[in-house]
């Protein structure tokens, strides 16, 4: 079968690929708070999608947001969220090619951002984990995350040089900072 890599905003996609979404989230991370994917991203993602064959394996979604390193400015921030590989498509490079192909789709932004649970996997793939303290931010005030671990960057042609010591902020959103 051949494998496929595609993007899609948000707002142009059909009901039957977002349920096809959620669901292969659920299934690649046992979770079903991914039922509420879209209730968080109504509009504004891009969706990085591959396929084996007409079958969707894999996904990933980017969301603008805004870190802060200290002593920098505001980068504008790729947020990336809902990385996920069907299970019985994991371990035969799939998420590794999705994963590259995203970072080869948004150099437009300053920086990317995400938190995970298995930073080695994104090590491989050029992501740094910062290693400072961590806060989110509501307007001028910081709301310190000492317990936050697995908050990882990926340098992009527009990034600044940077200390992975010093403090990293991002804007808080809703009910969650990272």
């Amino acid at each position: 079968m051949d494998f496929t890599l595609d993007t899609a905003r948000t707002e142009d996609l059909l009901p039957e690929l977002r349920a096809a979404i959620v669901s292969l989230c659920i299934s690649a991370h046992q979770e079903d708070s991914f039922n509420e994917l879209f209730t968080h991203i109504p509009t504004g993602g891009r969706h990085f999608l591959s396929y084996l064959g007409s079958r969707l394996i894999g996904h990933a979604v980017v969301t603008t947001r805004w870190a802060q390193p200290d002593g920098l400015f505001v980068l504008r921030t790729a947020y990336v969220d809902a990385v996920s590989v069907a299970p019985d498509a994991q371990g035969r490079g799939y998420g590794s090619r999705l994963m590259r192909f995203l970072a080869a789709g948004i150099s437009d932004y300053e920086i990317a951002c995400l938190e995970s649970d298995r930073p080695a996997f994104y090590c491989r793939l050029g992501w740094e984990e910062w290693r400072g303290p961590l806060a989110g931010r509501r307007g001028d005030m910081l709301v310190p995350t000492p317990e936050q671990k697995g908050v990882m960057i990926l340098r992009l042609p527009l990034t600044p040089a940077l200390d992975l010591d010093r403090g990293l902020s991002i804007e808080h959103q809703g009910g969650r900072i990272w």
